[in-house]
């Protein structure tokens, strides 16, 4: 009997601790369920995750896209100021495969060569040596040859991007070469009516033409010349 009552309290014991942890156990899922700001522990990550990785994904595909974008060729001079009969250029613009050739203009070589926006290195070539003109920038290469250093930057063209935007806007002759506007019906069979001031035709006294009466013994004579956009009036007093 001593046996069998310990026992039984030995497994009450073991009863009321298990369901003890099954209560506290079984309360910690009901809480982090039930809260959303629980769940957001857990499951924050994850939902972010898709999120983050198509934005980062976007990003990379804009940043190929602008690495791969061509960059707008500039008209770049190249001068050789020295000695020399045969002159020509070439630079890391053309993989160094080419020489462009330079023409003489009066004392010097003149080349005008479209580059890329960006650094670029170049050399000139005169009557068969290699050399690099020394008043302008230099850089040396990993293999410790000297080159000329020219940079092309969008910013020197700003002022010759505006002016071909202006060109363009004054060499537009689209209105020009539109078909004249239609007359009201009838306005080409009758002479258009005179200004209320005047009482005579423009033939007979010419609207930049005035003559005042005579006053005090003084006769004003005026006329207006037209300068490009401005109207010049020119007034004579003549005593009689």
């Amino acid at each position: 009997m001593g046996n069998t009552s310990s026992e039984r309290a030995g497994l009450e014991r073991q009863g009321e601790k298990g369901h003890r942890r099954g209560t506290k156990d079984g309360e910690r899922p009901k809480i982090l369920m039930d809260s959303p700001e629980d769940a957001d522990i857990f499951h924050g990550e994850d939902m972010k995750a898709p999120l983050e990785k198509e934005e980062f994904l976007a990003w990379r595909q804009d940043l190929e896209v602008s690495d791969k974008a061509p960059t707008q060729a500039r008209p770049t001079v190249f001068r050789w100021t020295g000695a020399g009969k045969d002159v020509f250029v070439s630079g890391s613009f053309n993989n160094w495969v080419s020489k462009i050739p330079l023409t003489r203009s009066q004392n010097n070589f003149v080349a005008i060569v479209d580059l890329p926006e960006g650094e670029h290195q170049y050399k000139f070539y005169v009557d068969g040596q290699w050399t690099h003109d020394p008043s302008e920038p230099v850089v040396t290469n990993q293999l410790g040859t000297v080159n000329n250093l020219i940079q092309v930057k969008k910013t020197d063209f700003e002022v010759f991007d505006a002016l071909l935007v202006d060109s363009l806007k004054s060499s537009d002759v689209s209105d020009l070469a539109a078909s004249p506007s239609i007359l009201r019906e009838g306005l080409h069979t009758c002479i258009p009516v005179l200004p209320v001031h005047q009482g005579k035709g423009c033939t007979c006294i010419p609207a930049h033409l005035y003559a005042l009466s005579i006053r005090d013994g003084v006769m004003v004579l005026s006329a207006t010349h037209r300068y490009k956009k401005k109207f010049v009036t020119t007034l004579l007093y003549k005593p009689i």
